[in-house]
């Protein structure tokens, strides 16, 4: 079975950013993308998502809310909040949310680690 991941910017060169990296490091994960929380909350409505990616500052809903939102939906979901924003506050709040927080701009050891260990909690677990 497949893995997914939801990856999530406003920004398309963020995106694009995050994909490169998720391909050098899992080619046989499927990616998909969102500009925003709501379309993000209609894809994984749509489809199964098993890891998910979430820029903190967007318009509408933050990545935070997101993240509180898909964690609901799905516990066991490997999260990360990625931002540039790295106050104690935002990434206490991100740990509160059993998600892990990456600050930007994201390195190649960054998403390394966070899919290593989504990955290691995906076999635990299963997508």
């Amino acid at each position: 079975m497949t893995t997914t991941v939801l990856i999530v910017d406003d920004s398309r060169l963020a995106r694009i950013v995050v994909s490169k990296l998720l391909r050098q490091l899992r080619p046989d994960w499927t990616l998909v993308e969102a500009a925003n929380a709501d379309d993000a909350l209609s894809l994984a409505a749509a489809r199964a998502v098993d890891v998910a990616l979430l820029d903190f500052n967007m318009p509408g809903k933050d990545g935070l809310t997101l993240a509180a939102e898909l964690r609901a939906a799905r516990p066991e979901m490997p999260l990360a909040v990625i931002s540039a924003n790295i106050q104690d506050e935002i990434i206490a709040r991100t740990r509160t949310l059993g998600a892990t927080f990456l600050a930007k701009p994201v390195t190649e050891e960054a998403v390394a680690g966070f899919v290593s260990g989504a990955a290691l909690r995906l076999r635990r677990t299963g997508p």
